[in-house]
């Protein structure tokens, strides 16, 4: 099926109020292709390398759209590539961090792999109550917490050393772009650090004519704006967009094209606070 049938399906789809149930029988139908089946079978019997806890597979699915175990586990590892790699490269290593927040931790993926730093505290906050309630109860080297779909969080100023949020601004309205930028703003310390993952230039052919035109403008452009904080509502723009319109109190340290390896292709920023 081409980009622009589905669109206009989802756009339908979207219209009668059915989108969220055809994605979750979408969801459903795959967890019984074999391969998925006797990959998840395999990791309930032997458990996953870590050796910690692997969420139940609709919980998985609720908060990254997969239902593959096994590619949880992966993208989760190369999500923790991502933020290791990315800070090293821009000179800055684990003992530099105090404490770090995984916005949109969902039940852990990335979190999971901090356990091999137990000289950082580490934080995790999600939208999902069902997933932060997974994470307190079998990732208990970290502290999690619920935040709602607007800001604030529950963390004190200046207190984060670092903040990541790979896959969620990519599921946000505009207004909720700027609100959250400001609360972890907020929470950064001075000199603290921002690293989010973002639909850019790999995404463009899947965009319309007329979205194209906005994208080339460098504006934002975003589908399915009434299920912001949903997987199902994308925003993409480019770097300038957010080099001009999504800095402010940050300065840009680096910009990595689709460097976010536990979300291909996303692109990655690393932006310092400035205050």
């Amino acid at each position: 099926m081409s980009h622009s049938i589905r669109r206009q399906v989802v756009d339908i789809l979207n219209q009668l109020n059915l989108i969220q149930v055809v994605n979750e029988l979408r969801g459903a139908s795959s967890i019984l292709k074999p391969q998925t089946l006797s990959g998840n079978i395999r990791h309930r019997l032997v458990g996953a390398e870590d050796q910690l806890p692997i969420p139940p597979t609709r919980l998985i699915y609720k908060v990254s759209n997969i239902y593959d175990v096994d590619t949880f586990l992966r993208l989760g590892a190369l999500g923790y590539q991502t933020v290791i790699q990315t800070l090293q490269r821009n000179r800055i290593t684990p003992d530099m961090l105090q404490t770090i927040l995984d916005f949109g931790c969902g039940c852990g993926r990335v979190t999971r792999h901090f356990k091999q730093l137990p000289m950082i505290k580490v934080y995790g906050s999600d939208y999902n109550h069902q997933a932060i309630q997974w994470c307190r109860k079998n990732l208990d080297f970290a502290k999690f917490s619920t935040n709602q779909l607007e800001p604030p969080l529950s963390y004190e100023d200046s207190s984060m050393d670092l903040v990541w949020a790979f896959s969620v601004f990519t599921h946000l309205s505009k207004e909720l772009h700027y609100a959250w930028l400001e609360e972890i703003l907020r929470i950064l310390k001075p000199g603290g650090y921002l690293m989010f993952s973002a639909h850019g230039d790999s995404y463009r052919p899947q965009l319309s004519n007329s979205e194209q035109a906005m994208f080339d403008n460098d504006q934002l452009v975003i589908r399915l704006q009434n299920l912001s904080g949903k997987n199902l509502c994308n925003a993409f723009y480019t770097e300038n967009f957010v080099r001009n319109h999504l800095t402010r109190g940050f300065s840009v340290v680096d910009f990595i094209p689709e460097g976010a390896l536990g979300n291909p292709t996303q692109d990655i920023y690393l932006l310092r606070a400035e205050k």
